[in-house]
């Protein structure tokens, strides 16, 4: 995901950012994605094409960063934070995770093909910074590299999920996050209590 979606400390450009997403998530409830246009978006908006431009590539990366921001948004309103020592924080991610995707509406065919990579992308983003922003506070064992963990803790986590989703009689969350966590535990005790060979 390209960097604007990082929040800018200039009122100005997050201000923008945010009538844009909002504009889409607007759209959204009307039309489907694939039938939404750019200048569909700036007009709900009020903005150009050429702002549209100065701050996204393509509704693609729009759609990515409202996603990213709805769901970093969802873990803020719980409080979640990643840290390492710290089982509940990991409880929480994967909780968020498995409302956040269970919440969304289901595409099925062409057009699910089209916003699935970018709706993973978003949520993968956003759970490998959390994760990578723990480790900061409390690196692994030396040896241990935190991106390429950060990395494997938030793909698994979404695989996971995302497979627990598109199962037919879903088990219940709870279950759901106990079997991550019960995947995942041994990954983290490794990585914190070792150092790597």
């Amino acid at each position: 995901m390209e960097a604007s979606c990082q929040q800018s400390l200039d009122p100005r450009i997050r201000r923008t950012r945010l009538l844009l997403q909002r504009a889409l998530e607007d759209l959204m409830q009307t039309k489907d994605f694939d039938q939404i246009s750019v200048q569909d978006i700036t007009e709900a908006a009020t903005l150009n094409r050429a702002t549209f431009y100065d701050h996204y590539a393509d509704k693609y990366a729009l759609l990515e960063c409202m996603v990213a921001r709805r769901f970093a948004d969802l873990l803020e309103e719980r409080g979640v934070r990643f840290d390492a020592g710290c089982g509940s924080a990991l409880r929480g991610i994967v909780q968020g995770v498995c409302d956040y995707l269970a919440a969304m509406p289901q595409v099925k065919g062409e057009r699910q093909m089209q916003m699935e990579p970018h709706l993973e992308a978003a949520v993968i983003k956003v759970v490998r910074s959390m994760v990578l922003n723990g480790m900061e506070k409390h690196p692994p064992a030396p040896g241990v590299p935190a991106a390429v963990l950060a990395s494997t803790l938030s793909w698994a986590i979404f695989g996971a999920v995302k497979e627990w989703v598109n199962t037919p009689d879903l088990c219940p969350s709870k279950v759901m996050v106990d079997y991550t966590i019960a995947l995942l535990g041994p990954l983290l005790t490794a990585a914190y209590n070792s150092a790597a060979a």
